[in-house]
């Protein structure tokens, strides 16, 4: 019995952005590209640098972490530099050529909570 709730427990708490687990790291998403391609991913790290481009309403940041950075694209409001964030998203490159991604990035679908 005390085994069975202890899986569940662990089951429901996996899928809870609160906690510090679940998330992948960025530079094994760097690293190898095409194991991430068009996957859902959670990855959290420090904003190094934001961009906005008004003609085309684009909005992207660099997010730093794990001695790696990967662009995020974003539909909503741009985090403050060196701000600590998480963000659940999909990973996308405009190409793979060799085991090597062209435009790697992660369009971002949720800012999560907390850090």
């Amino acid at each position: 019995m005390l085994f069975l709730f202890l899986v569940t427990a662990a089951l429901l708490l996996a899928g809870c952005d609160y906690l510090p687990f679940g998330y992948t790291p960025i530079a094994e998403i760097v690293a190898a590209p095409a194991q991430f391609e068009g996957k859902e991913i959670k990855i959290k790290g420090k904003v190094v640098n934001a961009t906005q481009i008004p003609l085309l309403e684009v909005k992207v940041f660099l997010l730093e972490g794990d001695a790696a950075k990967i662009a995020v694209v974003t539909s909503g409001i741009l985090p403050a530099l060196n701000e600590q964030i998480r963000v659940r998203g999909v990973v996308q490159s405009g190409a793979i050529i060799g085991g090597q991604s062209i435009a790697l990035r992660v369009t971002e679908t949720e800012r999560l909570p907390g850090f």
